[in-house]
């Protein structure tokens, strides 16, 4: 089968206009392909692509009669990893002023096609993608495999060479070295691209790796030059967002979110991501209407997040909407009927289960269902969201002066696990805005994790980093705490040729680290793509469990 041949192949087309759609239908199949499906909306053609593989899609960008557009179809797909590198994603548009776009979506758009075209350049088009990806056919053989470290070498191997599609080349590449954590050689990479061709995507990049590296205001600088020349890149906001909340600017990064969600009204990630920041930020209104939009936009997708339903039944929670926080509860046992071994949304059900007794004042069920969860809390997969969820829920039987004689104890364990940063201390702390006393009490908890790493440094800082490392060990043991984790594996690796048993010491801390994924300690709020918000769509493995 040729390139431009599309013999056997499937496709899908996604148009409002009935002609038009019939057109390149028409087209399709002329040029050999075996199925060709359609859509005149942006809701089914979401749906058809979350569960369907197409080896061509060829969308509109504007859809009159629609609240979304190609572009936010694009968009959400790409972030939550839902397009295969195998398909081919045409844009097809009336507006000259597209390449804007196209370049700010290359990560998963193949090509766009201005109106009028001919079939022959639609074929051209299909054809030219096709040969991008045979031609990076061993890049992504090895992506898929597995072998990131080869991935990135080939990546950067093409990219010296400028051979051809160098610059594609370059973009994976550093996507890879991010999701590996070689930061610098990541940052290093992107400046390289700008510096050839100043692409915002490259600009970008620079910003995600000094986020990632912990160069928060640095990277809050960066977006600020990107956004200033490029306002309408959503996904600058996405990262600037990131970057605000890990700086403690939670108001600057409710300003990010919201651009970033004016610019793509129908993305439900970014309409939950804004919600949920909104609702931790105390602006319960706004949070309700984001957060009941996106369940209208996609409750059945798989970009949805059940988090969503959770807050939004606190709301009806707090409202005495009983009614309500049933429909919620009922949305997410639907959720958990689709994915029965789903840990994580059995327990956000349970967590509207709980709300719902405590409305109907069945105290009893209550107080065991609260005292088996926070049995949970020094569990591995019990995380910040769970941990933001049962402090609510703790304020709400406060609150109700429904007594546990160990929350105090309990609560004080939450926090010094998970009081690893001022912000997410500062995001915790709002979960418990319905009891106050409880929210001051954890405030208080990120000063005693911050004296515990401090007081290891200073040892450190005397002279002995061996004992500095004992000391964050024992106390990352004793807290789970990551911050307290991550600190013994930096005096470590900063000292180890001065520690006799530092190998030794590694494998004590490896197994924390991987246990309360100390190195991804990150604030992020909402969907976890937030992290890739300008990367190239590559669907990879946790890198960490990959690579010997």
């Amino acid at each position: 089968m040729s390139l431009m041949d599309l013999y056997g192949a499937t496709a899908l087309v996604i148009d409002g206009n009935p002609t038009s759609r019939s057109i390149l239908v028409s087209q399709l199949r002329e040029m050999g392909a075996r199925t060709v499906a359609q859509s005149p909306r942006i809701t089914d053609a979401r749906r058809q692509l979350e569960f369907r593989t197409f080896d061509v899609v060829v969308c509109e960008q504007h859809f009159p009669n629609d609240t979304g557009t190609g572009q936010a179809l694009l968009d959400d797909l790409r972030r939550a990893g839902l397009l295969p590198f195998a398909t081919v994603f045409i844009m097809v548009t009336a507006e000259a002023a597209y390449s804007k776009v196209a370049e700010a979506a290359e990560s998963a758009l193949d090509s766009y096609l201005l109106k009028p075209f001919t079939a022959s350049q639609l074929a051209q088009r299909i054809g030219q993608a096709r040969h991008r990806k045979t031609v990076l056919k061993d890049i992504f053989e090895a992506v898929e495999g597995g072998r990131y470290e080869r991935a990135a070498e080939l990546c950067l191997r093409r990219f010296q060479q400028r051979d051809d599609y160098w610059l594609y080349a370059a973009r994976v590449g550093a996507e890879l070295l991010l999701r590996l954590e070689r930061y610098d050689e990541a940052q290093r990479l992107y400046e390289a691209v700008v510096e050839a061709k100043a692409m915002p995507w490259a600009k970008l990049g620079v910003a995600r790796a000094q986020l990632e590296a912990g160069q928060s205001q640095k990277a809050s600088q960066t977006l600020q030059g990107l956004i200033n020349g490029e306002p309408g890149y959503a996904d600058a906001y996405d990262v600037m967002g990131r970057a605000q909340i890990e700086l403690g600017n939670f108001d600057a990064a409710l300003a990010a979110y919201r651009m970033a969600t004016d610019l793509t009204p129908s993305s439900i990630s970014r309409l939950q991501r804004h919600g949920m920041l909104a609702h931790y930020c105390g602006q319960g209104a706004l949070a309700e209407e984001l957060l009941a939009r996106s369940v209208r936009l996609g409750l059945d997708s798989k970009m949805f997040d059940a988090q969503s339903l959770v807050l939004l039944g606190f709301m009806r929670f707090e409202a005495g909407d009983r009614k309500g926080l049933q429909r919620y509860l009922d949305d997410a046992l639907r959720m958990v009927e689709r994915h029965p071994k789903s840990l994580r949304l059995r327990r956000l059900a349970q967590v509207l289960e709980i709300a719902l007794l405590l409305h109907d004042a069945q105290v009893a069920r209550v107080l065991s269902e609260v005292r088996a969860m926070m049995a949970t809390i020094t569990e591995a997969d019990f995380d910040f969201e769970a941990a933001c969820n049962l402090t609510t829920l703790l304020a709400y039987l406060a609150q109700r002066a429904i007594q546990i004689d160990e929350v105090e104890e309990r609560l004080t364990v939450l926090g010094r696990r998970f009081c690893t940063s001022k912000a997410l201390t500062a995001l915790l702390a709002q979960a418990a805005n319905a009891h106050p006393p409880y929210a001051e009490r954890l405030s208080t908890l990120h000063n005693e994790v911050l004296g515990i790493v401090e007081h290891a440094m200073r040892q450190s800082l005397a002279g002995n980093p061996r004992a500095a490392v004992l000391e964050l060990i024992e106390q990352g043991r004793a807290t789970c705490n990551a911050k307290i984790i991550e600190s013994a594996w930096g005096v470590l690796k900063r000292y180890e040729s001065r520690i006799d048993d530092a190998a030794a010491l590694a494998d004590v801390i490896q197994p924390l680290r991987e246990r309360y994924q100390s190195y991804a300690n990150k604030s992020v709020i909402g969907d976890k793509a937030a992290r890739q918000a300008g990367g190239v769509s590559l669907r990879v493995m946790d890198v960490k469990t990959v690579e010997g």
